[in-house]
């Protein structure tokens, strides 16, 4: 790296050449970064997908431009390998880059931006700046391609670095993992439960985010849900949907045969009062026609006969 020709007094020089050092010496299986040999300021990267996600097994390279206000001020970042979260070769609207200035601090470094990057990629993008939302199994179709060569970008030096970075990475990289049986049912849900799951994801949402009251599951209201749902975590909307499967199957013991009960007493009851209508109205016929054959002189007659 030609030092000599930068000021070893400025800050921003000495932080960065003090960060190679230690990112040379204390290398990560996670990812790797180095800048250019004639530029200091940008640095090319490759980050390891993150396990139990559908990033995994997948090398992902990046471009880093830091400021010459470095370390007081963030540094941007950039994607250049497709994978379904962020676009590529657009500038990355995070916590620790340039687009957030506010929430950037000087004890931070590559290393630290590239860890936080990680952690970012299974997150939800949420309609991010330079955020994408593709289906997992896209994402991991993307992981697997990833592999098979580094991306091609810009001039011959830089693509000289992103190929060693991408040997340097398939050397410390599992492969994608294959997926079990029940995964592989997970990536591609029927209807009944893909629907169910993103209800149950609506309603993570909604509880953990605005207070809402239970929500109803056939005549009762649910309240075992709420407490499962609280703590938002990746695995929420799957226990979601566990529990409410859960309490739909325990309704009918809880509530037996009821109804049909209810039924069979309304219908004696029906039956009851149909006759003592009849009985009423034949009583009430009897005694107009007694009375009509009283009053039309034929009474003596009927009621000798009677």
């Amino acid at each position: 790296m030609a030092e000599d020709k930068y000021n070893l007094k400025n800050p921003a020089v000495k932080r960065i050449l003090q960060e190679v050092k230690e990112m040379q010496s204390n290398p990560s299986d996670d990812f790797t970064s180095l800048p250019l040999e004639e530029n200091i300021f940008e640095w090319q990267f490759a980050i390891r997908g993150p396990r139990d996600s559908e990033f995994e097994g997948g090398i992902y390279h990046g471009r880093i431009q830091l400021p010459a206000e470095y370390p007081f001020k963030p540094p941007s970042f950039m994607l250049l390998t497709p994978n379904g979260r962020f676009e590529t070769q657009t500038k990355i609207c995070l916590s620790i880059s340039n687009h957030h200035p506010e929430h950037w601090q000087p004890s931070w470094s590559v290393r630290t931006a590239l860890v936080a990057l990680i952690a970012f990629m299974p997150t939800n993008p949420s309609g991010a700046l330079g955020s994408l939302d593709y289906k997992k199994e896209e994402r991991r179709a993307l992981a697997i391609k990833s592999r098979e060569s580094p991306p091609k970008y810009g001039n011959p030096e830089r693509q000289k670095l992103i190929d060693e970075i991408h040997e340097y990475m398939l050397s410390k990289t599992p492969p994608v993992p294959q997926l079990s049986p029940s995964q592989a049912l997970e990536e591609h849900p029927t209807n009944s439960d893909g629907e169910a799951q993103a209800n149950q994801q609506d309603f993570a949402t909604m509880v953990a985010g605005n207070g809402l009251p239970n929500p109803v599951v056939g005549d009762r209201a649910v309240e075992e849900e709420p407490l499962v749902l609280a703590n938002a975590n990746p695995g929420t909307a799957e226990m979601g949907v566990r529990a409410a499967r859960e309490i739909r199957a325990r309704e009918p013991s809880n509530q037996p045969l009821q109804r049909p009960e209810m039924r069979v007493q309304r219908s004696a009851d029906d039956r009851l009062f149909t006759w003592a209508a009849v009985g009423l109205t034949i009583a009430i016929l009897v005694l107009l026609f007694k009375k009509f054959m009283k009053s039309s002189g034929h009474g003596a007659v009927f009621m000798d006969g009677s």
